[in-house]
């Protein structure tokens, strides 16, 4: 099978946040098959200028990765950037990461963001755990 039926699974912030999830293998699984999760609401820390406000105006309903706002190289990990050595974590993706230590904070966050399972689970997606 492909991977030799291993799946590979995360939680990603690398586009940005809009509300709390977590993530579980369920029965079937074997090897580590951790839960993972990002339980914090990103939205009451997220910069104004990654902000999407609601249609008050002021309420924050989503919080854009910094690649997506600014469309920056550095931010996103392209053009001259597009190497994990060229790419750190920056001060909008660290803000991510302190929410959420477990989540893809940006596009080279595999060491501590990437889960696996092998033994075909099932998965249960729970929105604001």
């Amino acid at each position: 099978s492909e991977n030799a039926g291993q799946d590979f699974y995360d939680v990603s912030l690398v586009d940005g946040f809009n509300l709390p999830l977590s993530l579980a293998p369920q029965g079937g699984g074997s090897g580590n098959c951790s839960s993972t999760s990002c339980p914090q609401n990103v939205n009451a820390v997220c910069p104004l200028e990654l902000a999407v406000k609601g249609s008050d105006g002021s309420s924050v309903i989503a919080c854009k990765s910094a690649c997506l706002a600014l469309n920056q190289p550095q931010y996103c990990c392209t053009g001259d950037f597009g190497t994990p050595d060229k790419c750190p974590p920056t001060d909008y993706s660290k803000i991510f990461k302190t929410q959420c230590p477990q989540a893809y904070s940006y596009a080279y966050d595999d060491k501590s963001s990437t889960f696996t399972c092998t033994g075909r689970p099932n998965y249960a997606i729970t929105f604001c755990p």
